[in-house]
């Protein structure tokens, strides 16, 4: 008997906090496209795309040559080894 008389009691509190948060959702929609009034205008284009198809230049820069690119290679190996074996007299 108690449980209902709860349930009574809490039951117009909950609907009505239910049509406010309902009501308020409904406003925010338009509260979210307003902007502050010092902001900057952005024109708005419609249709525009990016230029994805639009590539980099070509690098003046000639590609390191594989017998310098092995030998960087080999010195992080050298130095990714030296940190694993140091780590592991750490622990």
């Amino acid at each position: 008997m108690l449980a209902l008389w709860d349930l009574q009691k809490t039951l117009p509190i909950r609907s009505a906090l239910l049509i406010a948060a309902l009501a308020m959702g409904g406003c925010s929609s338009q509260l979210a496209d307003m902007t502050p009034a010092d902001a900057q205008a952005h024109p708005r284009e419609p249709g525009t795309y990016l230029p994805v198809h639009d590539l980099p230049p070509d690098r003046d820069q000639a590609t390191i040559p594989l017998e310098q690119r092995a030998k960087i290679e080999a010195e992080l190996a050298a130095a990714r080894d030296r940190q694993a074996a140091a780590g592991k007299d750490a622990k």
